[in-house]
């Protein structure tokens, strides 16, 4: 008989039980509040707004922005020139490791409008690093249009096509329902920028 505290799926010991923004909970595949969260990840073009790279995991953001972003330079056969991610993804490790790299990273080191805990230099330099590079004005800007590129097709995917639950089960069966979810997204964009 498991503990009244136990929280793992029979059907499903991969996901988790997580918290959901508006209350409650939902069987998920990450520690998000959103329920299509399930930590999945997109990397979407800044121009057209397709998405070139969708990974998902049952892991916090902070060490999954490499994971996310070799897809990308796969699938376009170049590093990406600039990223631009939110505070999920600060990581001193994944600073270190990006730094030498070709492509620019550019991620926020908390939320916006909220005031910014001082970073130790000394335990932190990669943060820090990142710190005086968002107070230039071309990180600002940059990072400004992050929102409008990434969370629209979050939002088609939710209100548009109507996806905010998996049907499969096990990581590697959501994983590759969610591409196809970006996939279908994708297709639909490009029909309507041919139109255009």
């Amino acid at each position: 008989m498991p503990e009244d505290t136990a929280q793992e799926s029979f059907t499903d010991p991969d996901s988790r039980i997580m918290k959901r923004a508006g209350g409650g909970f939902d069987q998920s595949y990450a520690p998000k509040e959103v329920p299509l969260g399930n930590n999945a990840h997109t990397a979407v073009d800044d121009t057209a707004q397709i998405i070139v790279a969708a990974e998902l995991s049952n892991a916090a953001d902070a060490d999954r922005l490499p994971v996310l972003i070799e897809p990308v330079r796969v699938n376009l056969n170049s590093a990406p020139g600039t990223v631009l991610a939110d505070t999920g993804f600060r990581s001193e490790a994944v600073f270190a490791q990006l730094a030498a790299g070709p492509t620019e990273v550019i991620v926020a080191l908390g939320r916006e409008g909220r005031a910014q805990a001082k970073i130790d230099a000394a335990r932190n330099p990669q943060a820090e690093a990142m710190a005086a590079r968002l107070q230039t004005a071309v990180a600002k800007a940059a990072y400004r249009r992050r929102k409008a590129i990434v969370e629209p097709p979050n939002g088609w995917i939710k209100n548009i096509l109507g996806f905010r639950q998996f049907s499969l089960r096990g990581p590697n069966k959501v994983r590759d329902e969610f591409r196809l979810v970006c996939l279908a997204l994708n297709l639909r964009r490009m029909s309507c920028l041919v139109t255009q």
